[in-house]
C-alpha cells in the first residue's frame, strides 16, 4: 500500500489455517520473519511492519504516512525444505505489469468492446495453470448459486466443456499459444483410453477427483454443505465429445501446427459416439436426477460428427467417410423428430419432456439448424417467453422450488449469465440485434468493479452468485462482442 495524502493509522490481521480451515499451525518467527508450519505445509509472511501474535492471529499495527509504500508477501512451499529467498514485492509488482501488458498486445480484437473483451479474456488466462495448460471453470469451491441452498459446487478442475470453448474464444482473438498448451494438456489427460473420457479433470490431468462434505465448515452465508471434489467427474456428457471436436476443429481451420494424435483422438471420440449417442445421459448441466435423451446432448454429438466429417474431407485424416455422414444424418433427423414439440414450435429440454432448457440457444450457434429456421425462431422466442426473469436474464431451465426438479435438488437458482449471452448471440442471428445489444450491455453492467462475472446472477437479491470468477460466463461474453461487433450492432 501507498500514502498519498494525510496520515492512516491502520491494521492487518493474518490468520493461517490449513486443511480447510480445521488445522491451526504453528506460528513462530524465524530470522525476523514470520512462517506458519502445519504438516507438509509452510507458509511465509514477511512485511517490514512490527508483526504480532494474539488470539491465533497475525497481527500489525502501522501508519501510512504520505510517501510511504508497505507491503505484505505470503510465500507457501514445503515445510521440510529451507527458508524460501526474501520476496522482492517492488520487482514482482513490476515484472506483473510488464508481463500482461504485454500478453494483452496480442489481442486482435479492436471493436468498440475492447475493454470487455481484455478482462475477460485476462480472466481466462489467469484460470490456465501455466506449467500444464490446464484452464479450470473457477478457482473457488462451493460459493452457492442459492443463497442458504444446497447448490455448491467444487469448480476448481478443468472440465473438458469449460476449456474447449475457453480454447475457442482464445484462438478467435488471436491467442494460439494457449491453444496448443490446451490441445497437448487434453491428448496429456485422455492419454490411450478415449473411450473412458471424463468430462473433468484435475488442472495436471489427474482422475480421481472424489467428492466429500466439510462438516466442519458453515459455508458461504450458511450455505451448506461445503464440498471438495466433484462426483460428477464420472458422470455421462455426450455433449462434451461435441464441445472437444468443435475446438479441435477451430484449431484446425485457425492454423494451429498440426498434431497426428489430435486427429487419431478425434476419430476414436466419433467412433465411440457411434455406439453410444442414444443413450440417455446427465447433460450439461451434470443433473444430479435420472438420465434423460438431453436435446442439446443430441446436438453436440452431430456437432462432433459434422466436424470430424470436414477434417476427413479436408485430407487431413481418414475415416468411414459415407457411413459417418449417415450417422450424422441419423442424429440430426432423431433431434428433429424427437426433441421438437410441433404444437409449440419449439425444440424441448429433452425427448418426450415439455420443458424448456436454455442450452437449446445453441442450436443455430453450432450450425445444426439455420437461424432462419422456423423452430430455431421459436425456440429462441419460447425460451425468451419462459425461461425469462423479471429483469430479462435467462434460467437454464425451470427449478421446483423446494421440491427436487430434473436436476435431482431442492431450491432454486439464478438466471444463468452464459445462457443470456446466449439468448443475446440468437438474437443477432435473427435480425433482432438492437435487442440483442441492448441485452448485452445490461449483461456487462452486471460486472463487479474488477469486470468479473460470477456463474449466476440472482435477481431476487440483485447480486451475482456461484464460483467466481467462472470461465463459462467470461468465455460467451468475449463471443457475443465478436458477433455484435460484426454484426455493427452496437451504439456510438
Amino acid at each position: 500500500m501507498e500514502g498519498v495524502t494525510g496520515r492512516v493509522p491502520m491494521r492487518s490481521a493474518l490468520r493461517m489455517r490449513f486443511s480447510y480451515g480445521r488445522v491451526v499451525p504453528w506460528v513462530h518467527k524465524h530470522e525476523g520473519r514470520t512462517v506458519a508450519v502445519a504438516g507438509p505445509d509452510s507458509v511465509w509472511f514477511d512485511t517490514e511492519a512490527e508483526t504480532y501474535g494474539k488470539a491465533l492471529t497475525t497481527y500489525a499495527d502501522f501508519t501510512v504516512a504520505p510517501g510511504d509504500r508497505i507491503a505484505f508477501t505470503i510465500s507457501w512451499q514445503p515445510s521440510h525444505k529451507q527458508p524460501p529467498p526474501l520476496p522482492e514485492p517492488e520487482t514482482s509488482l513490476e515484472a506483473t505489469e510488464d508481463f500482461w501488458r504485454e500478453w494483452v498486445e496480442h489481442c486482435t480484437y479492436h471493436g468498440p468492446y475492447r475493454e470487455a473483451v481484455v478482462r475477460s479474456l485476462i480472466t481466462l488466462k489467469a484460470l490456465t495453470y501455466a506449467p500444464t495448460g490446464g484452464i479450470v471453470a473457477a478457482p473457488t469451491t462451493s460459493l452457492p448459486e442459492d443463497i442458504g441452498g444446497v447448490r455448491n459446487w467444487d469448480y476448481r478442475y478443468t472440465w473438458l466443456r469449460d476449456a474447449a470453448i475457453t480454447l475457442s474464444s482464445l484462438l478467435r482473438t488471436g491467442y494460439r499459444e494457449e491453444a496448443r498448451a490446451w490441445r497437448e494438456w487434453l491428448l496429456r489427460a485422455v492419454a490411450g483410453d478415449p473411450e473412458n473420457l471424463q468430462i473433468m479433470y484435475g488442472i495436471a490431468g489427474e482422475r480421481e477427483l472424489g467428492e466429500a462434505e466439510l462438516d466442519w465448515l458453515p459455508g458461504y452465508e450458511h450455505s451448506a454443505p461445503v464440498r471438495v471434489g466433484n462426483g460428477a467427474a464420472h458422470q455421462l456428457q455426450l455433449d462434451v465429445y461435441g464441445e472437444v471436436t468443435e475446438a479441435l476443429h477451430l484449431a484446425h481451420m485457425t492454423g494451429l501446427a498440426r498434431n497426428d494424435y489430435a486427429s487419431l483422438l478425434q476419430l476414436k471420440l466419433i467412433r465411440y459416439l457411434e455406439d453410444h449417442w442414444q443413450e440417455p445421459d446427465e447433460g450439461i448441466w451434470e443433473v444430479r436426477g435420472p438420465r434423460r435423451h438431453f436435446v442439446h446432448s443430441k446436438v453436440m454429438a452431430w456437432v462432433a460428427v459434422d466436424r470430424t466429417i470436414k477434417l476427413i474431407e479436408s485430407g487431413d485424416a481418414d475415416g468411414p467417410l459415407e457411413r459417418w455422414k449417415e450417422l450424422r444424418d441419423d442424429i440430426h433427423r432423431d433431434v428433429c423428430e424427437k426433441g421438437y414439440d410441433k404444437e409449440r414450435n419449439t425444440f424441448t429440454q429433452s425427448y418426450g419432456s415439455r420443458e424448456l432448457d436454455a442450452s437449446l440457444l445453441l442450436i443455430p450457434q453450432m450450425g445444426f439448424l439455420p437461424p432462419d429456421d422456423k423452430r430455431v425462431i421459436g425456440t429462441i422466442e419460447a425460451i425468451q417467453r419462459e425461461l425469462s426473469t423479471s429483469d430479462g436474464f435467462i434460467l437454464r431451465y425451470p427449478t421446483e422450488g423446494k421440491d427436487e426438479g430434473v436436476d435431482g435438488l431442492p431450491g432454486d437458482e439464478g438466471a444463468f449469465l452464459a445462457c443470456s449471452f446466449w439468448m443475446a448471440d440468437d438474437l443477432a442471428m435473427i435480425g433482432r440485434v438492437d435487442e440483442a445489444r441492448k441485452l448485452f450491455e445490461k449483461l456487462l453492467a452486471l460486472r463487479n468493479d474488477l469486470g468479473l462475472l460470477a456463474e449466476e446472477w440472482d435477481p431476487r437479491l440483485q447480486r451475482q452468485v456461484g464460483n467466481f470468477p467462472q470461465a463459462f460466463s467470461h468465455v460467451p461474453l468475449i463471443d457475443t462482442a465478436l458477433r455484435l461487433t460484426a454484426s455493427g450492432a452496437y451504439g456510438g
